[in-house]
């Protein structure tokens, strides 16, 4: 009982209070009515006697009807909170899985499937909540209405008393066989959803890769284990919950049965009247019928329990700790001071390392794939703190700041572009919701996105399609571009926005970075070395270690990691293909 409760004020969040009034008002109203039920049994006795007392009868009759009436004014009292704030509570859990998801690390949020997450806050969350707004009244009926008609029938006739309180416990130990079964096929049932709702989303957002490799439909064999796991989840659960929930209600029918049958037996032996003992079956109808529900409740109790687990797990997730959460950003020089840092129990990506960006100058991370180079600008977003070392922006040591205060002062143009399934006015607006027409079309026009915007049937106003898909990669990359550009924070960091582009989208994207980088400090990322030949310094990443550092010429000069580099892609500049190996 206490666990049942503990869960239904966890699922009730802020409105514990509300909950907690409309609990005290449903055990009240069931309190009532059990007492309703219990006045039927003088009231149907004194109908039956051969000298019917009208007095008597119509004084119970007032009775039942003042129980009824005064149970009626709890229970609207209680349906107010389960039917006009039940969609509150939702909305209110709802927001706090999305404020710790806003919070959350984004090391941390990268270890769960994007399926997972949309099961969370999508059925587990309503799952959740489900207790706080209709199990309640369940709940306080099959507490109140068995003990307050057990005790009216044992006063009639301990007899009958005796039966029901023998008859009781086996009902109650099928119960509790679907207690234990339901409570760890919910939570394998939530995983198998939470899987199968992450392949659904890995299919549709690669159907093109699925189409070209012919494993669409039936051929696509992973969302098919994933479907066919989950439904035989789901059919070995309702197994293991069919036969004992038979059973509790055979049980609480045989108690039924059996108490009719000793009443039979005391009438027969003039030991009891045959009207009291047809009132007595009546309230022991009503006895029985929230035990003979209670398999059913055990089993939704235990998936509110599971869909609990589970959002819990998100809302006990840790936010990245913050020691000054008044800290201010004001200059934008960039520190790394022998930073380590390794993704979960992998070795160190980072090592030892340790430069300095001065404000508005651009710095260059170039090498191999695995060096370094995005662990470096995720970090200054603070996607996780460092495991030794220090990062700092103007100064401020980044485990000081509130996140929110590092995003207000950095722009990010990634390689991956994610645009939102709206129109292109809305995706350049997201930097900066307030923003003018006006001042969207100038940030478009510097990034080289209004030339190709007014060539659209629909202008700024056309949709882009889910994650862009209606765009070329040079226009989603541009797009992605005016957004920074709107937002002109100070800093920016560019993964390399170009090396996917072709070279007509390479030039465009190219002017528009430039447009971007006017005046700030930037950190690119580059993939091709002709585009960073006028940064202020170049970092050469290798195995988590800066190598080397300086200008273009001061690198070529020196004849080392670099120099080997630019020198390979000169010359790939300038490959062609043999003339044996062309198309006849």
């Amino acid at each position: 009982m206490r666990r049942i409760l503990r869960l239904m004020l966890l699922s009730a969040g802020s409105y514990r209070r509300e909950y907690r009034n409309s609990l005290v008002s449903s055990l009240l109203a069931s309190i009532l009515q059990a007492a309703a039920y219990a006045t039927l049994i003088p009231l149907l006795y004194e109908l039956t006697q051969p000298d019917v007392d009208t007095a008597a009868a119509w004084s119970w009759f007032g009775v039942f009807a003042a129980c009824y009436l005064v149970e009626l004014a709890f229970r609207l009292y209680e349906l107010r909170f389960q039917y006009g704030q039940w969609a509150d509570v939702l909305a209110d859990v709802r927001l706090k899985l999305g404020d710790r998801l806003r919070t959350m690390p984004q090391q941390e949020l990268e270890r769960r499937a994007a399926g997972d997450l949309t099961t969370v806050v999508g059925g587990n969350a309503a799952n959740a909540t489900m207790g706080a707004s209709s199990i309640g009244l369940l709940f306080a009926q099959l507490v109140s209405v068995p003990l307050v008609l057990g005790v009216v029938i044992i006063a009639v006739d301990w007899r009958l008393g005796l039966v029901l309180a023998v008859s009781t416990p086996f009902a109650v130990f099928f119960v509790r066989r679907i207690q234990k079964a339901s409570g760890a096929g919910f939570r394998h049932v939530d995983a198998a959803d939470a899987r199968a709702a992450n392949r659904i989303v890995e299919y549709v957002q690669g159907l093109p890769v699925l189409k070209a490799t012919g494993q669409t439909g039936a051929s696509s064999r992973r969302l098919a284990t994933a479907l066919e796991e989950q439904g035989e989840v789901m059919t070995a659960m309702q197994n293991r919950l069919t036969w004992p929930g038979v059973l509790a209600s055979s049980a609480v029918q045989l108690c039924l049965v059996a108490m009719t049958s000793v009443g039979a037996a005391l009438v027969l032996d003039l030991q009891l009247s045959a009207a009291l003992l047809l009132a007595v079956v009546a309230g022991a109808v009503r006895f029985a019928e929230p035990l003979a529900t209670a398999s059913t409740m055990s089993a939704v109790f235990e998936l509110t329990d599971a869909a609990l687990h589970r959002v819990g797990e998100v809302l006990d997730s840790k936010p990245l700790p913050v020691v000054d959460p008044d800290a201010r950003i004001t200059r934008f020089d960039l520190t790394f001071d022998r930073v380590m840092f390794g993704y979960e129990d992998s070795t160190p990506i980072l090592r030892d390392v340790s430069f300095t960006a001065p404000q508005r100058s651009l710095t260059a991370l170039v090498g191999p794939s695995g060096s370094g180079k995005t662990t470096i600008t995720r970090l200054l977003t603070r996607y996780a703190d460092p495991s030794e070392g220090t990062i700092r922006i103007g100064g401020v040591d980044l485990r000081d700041v509130d996140p929110a205060e590092i995003y207000r002062h950095v722009s990010v143009v990634f390689q991956d572009v994610y645009l939102f399934d709206d129109t292109i006015r809305a995706n350049i607006a997201m930097a900066r919701p307030d923003a003018t027409d006006e001042e969207i079309e100038a940030a478009a026009r510097a990034a080289n996105v209004h030339a190709f915007v007014t060539r659209l049937p629909h202008g700024y106003d056309t949709r882009v399609g889910e994650i862009g898909g209606a765009l070329s990669g040079g226009e989603r990359q541009r797009i992605s571009i005016a957004r920074a550009i709107l937002k002109n924070a100070p800093i920016v960091l560019l993964d390399e926005p170009t090396a996917a582009l072709d070279t007509e989208s390479e030039v465009a994207v190219q002017q528009a970075i430039d447009a971007l980088v006017t005046d700030k400090t930037v950190l690119v990322i580059a993939h091709r070395l002709s585009t960073v030949v006028a940064a202020d310094q170049i970092l050469v990443l290798e195995n988590g270690h800066i190598t080397e550092r300086g200008t273009h010429h001061e690198l070529l000069d020196a004849g080392g990691r670099y120099a080997a580099m630019w020198t390979a892609q000169t010359r790939a500049r300038h490959w062609r293909v043999p003339a044996s190996h062309t198309a006849t």
